[in-house]
């Protein structure tokens, strides 16, 4: 899954062509990795509790916060459980393309029930997760708007039936 590690949040539309594209942007010390952390933990941790946390000063946190989040590198925004504002239906929509797949993919993209797009390798070209608010809402979307884009060849929908997990701390290895 293609996502910016990001803090306590849900991602908001991002395109790149590789993961190397973003490395070369900021160079991220272990210091601002522990930043990172701490954000992970808690998006509105105090840049004082998180300087004592990683051996910084407040304002040091600050424009460390303010440079990783000016390079792409984190997004601090709220999460939402979607059954909770009333989308109770997610899936995942696994499209083949016929022609070029970027235009098909930036065009799901667009689409503002759509949460994430990649493009992939192997049996699909693009996965994308799609929230509605119901079975209605999520046929019209695939029939209507999904499968009538021009270059989608087929699509494969796999409705979520139970969430499991959903973790946005996966840290900075």
């Amino acid at each position: 899954m293609v996502r910016p590690v990001i803090a306590r949040g849900h991602t908001v539309p991002v395109k790149r062509t590789s993961p190397a594209d973003d490395r070369n942007q900021l160079i991220i010390d272990d210091v601002s990795k522990a930043i990172i952390e701490q954000l992970q933990q808690d998006g509105r941790r105090a840049y004082a509790t998180i300087g004592k946390a990683v051996g910084l000063s407040e304002a040091a946190v600050r424009q460390r916060v303010q440079r990783l989040s000016d390079a792409g590198v984190i997004q601090i925004v709220a999460v939402t459980d979607p059954l909770q504002v009333g989308l109770f239906r997610q899936a995942l929509v696994a499209v083949n393309v016929q022609g070029p797949i970027e235009p098909v993919a930036d065009a799901l993209a667009e689409i503002d029930e759509v949460a994430y797009v990649v493009i992939c390798a192997g049996r699909f070209d693009v996965l994308c997760e799609v929230v509605c608010e119901d079975d209605a809402a999520l046929l019209d979307l695939i029939s209507r708007r999904v499968r009538t884009l021009p270059g989608v060849a087929d699509t494969e929908v796999l409705v979520y039936l139970s969430l499991r997990k959903q973790s946005y701390q996966w840290g900075t290895r």
